[in-house]
């Protein structure tokens, strides 16, 4: 008995103390995903976004979220996951610098160590820890006031290896360009921006794992749902096919990071059409028009904006309620998303010490910590193997759910191998 105890005793030790596994990204598309998102400005905004991409039987949308580099503040945005981990929400990141000059700052490639250091003080909310490095670079006003293919690819390169050295979790996705734009002395035309970027770097994708649209349904973020091509909603397919013909074999999946209709505030004053219009059009969209195999999430632009010049855009209207195009979504089916969370424990010390064996197995009860992303309603079974001994562990919630960093009782039981 004294041998089976000292047994019980080191494995808990051993297995819940040992080395960590060295993940990788995984593939979104590999399990059931709700490809259904939104964009946000403001994390007051999480619980509308929540009823929203989560309805009609959704279960973990997406919501896409900007970081500037003046807000990498942990508590903050620990505070902001750990709320989109209770309302089921899959964050994607977007990288920013400051506004200057009616623009944004060029990126300094010194705050990129900044950056890791400061993503990965973050306990993320799924597995997969989705980053978009800028935007829309094929603008002078979105990188210091002149667009530079050679110094975006440098920048995406260098922080894509930074990212992934720190942690094989971070999924990379390049900046959504504007594929209207065309060539001009503030902007070049997205064709020629990556072609540019693969001639000087053509192992570039190497380095990123998905690809981000903005396929707005152009011209004058008016244009036709059942439009094609470039300018299009199904800009995603015109740059994939691009991408194809520069070589690029690689199969990424697709973050629709913007899109979205202008409309006219339900006052016909501006010209644009009527939210019951474009309600309409936003329904067409998500059941056809982006419908794909490769598609992983669509976020448009964007659920709350009350000022100029995106209040065209803004779902939500200035006295808190929604325009139609909110609820019209709600009542779409979707999806029960099923991502990877990683599960994680410490054991912090032997409560109770093992029971006399019955039918092979040793139990006993153990103090320990969720160090993982998951959130434990008592259900669950977590289980582990080593040396032909299975380990179970089953968390106690004696008084409310257990989120990560919080502390409770486990059952755990042995069945002891053949020694």
């Amino acid at each position: 008995m004294h041998k089976k105890i000292l047994i019980f005793s080191i494995l808990i030790l051993f297995l819940f103390f040992g080395p960590k596994k060295v993940f990788a990204v995984e593939n979104p598309l590999a399990v059931a995903n709700n490809i259904y998102g939104i964009h946000i400005l403001d994390e007051n905004d999480l619980q509308d976004a929540a009823n929203l991409v989560n309805s009609n039987g959704g279960d973990w949308g997406y919501v896409t979220l900007v970081i500037r580099n003046n807000e990498r503040d942990t508590k903050r945005w620990q505070n902001v996951f750990d709320q989109m981990r209770r309302l089921h929400l899959i964050p994607i990141i977007r990288i920013a610098t400051k506004q200057s000059d009616g623009g944004w700052e060029k990126p300094n490639f010194d705050e990129i160590n900044g950056w890791i250091g400061f993503l990965n003080s973050l306990n993320w909310v799924v597995k997969n820890r989705y980053i978009v490095i800028g935007n829309e670079p094929n603008h002078s006003k979105e990188w210091g006031g002149q667009v530079n293919p050679i110094e975006y690819a440098d920048y995406l390169y260098t922080f894509s290896q930074k990212l992934k050295s720190s942690s094989g979790d971070f999924f990379v996705i390049p900046a959504g360009f504007d594929a209207s734009a065309p060539n001009s002395k503030d902007t070049f035309s997205e064709d020629l921006f990556l072609r540019q970027m693969i001639e000087y770097k053509p192992d570039i994708f190497n380095y990123v794992d998905g690809w981000a649209s903005h396929s707005y349904p152009n011209p004058n973020f008016s244009g036709s749902e059942n439009a094609e091509g470039r300018g299009s909603v199904r800009t995603y397919k015109w740059e994939l096919k691009f991408l194809d013909s520069l070589g690029i074999k690689k199969q990424l999946p697709i973050f629709i990071t913007e899109t979205g209709w202008a409309h006219d505030k339900g006052d016909n004053i501006n010209g644009f059409k009527d939210t019951s219009i474009i309600s309409d059009k936003f329904k067409a969209a998500l059941e056809i028009a982006w419908k794909h195999e490769r598609i992983v999430a669509i976020t448009p632009f964007i659920l709350n904006y009350q000022s100029e010049p995106f209040d065209i855009f803004s779902w939500k209207k200035n006295d808190g309620t929604f325009y139609e195009i909110y609820q019209e979504v709600q009542k779409l089916p979707k999806i029960s998303g099923k991502p990877t969370q990683i599960a994680a424990i410490d054991v912090i010390s032997l409560i109770f010490p093992p029971l006399i064996p019955s039918d092979g197995y040793l139990s006993g009860i153990v103090l320990i910590e969720n160090t993982g992303q998951q959130i434990w309603k008592g259900t669950e079974k977590i289980y582990t193997e080593n040396r032909g001994h299975e380990v179970t562990l089953e968390p106690i919630t004696h008084r409310a759910d257990i989120e990560p960093e919080d502390r409770t009782f486990a059952i755990v039981k042995v069945k002891l191998g053949k020694n």
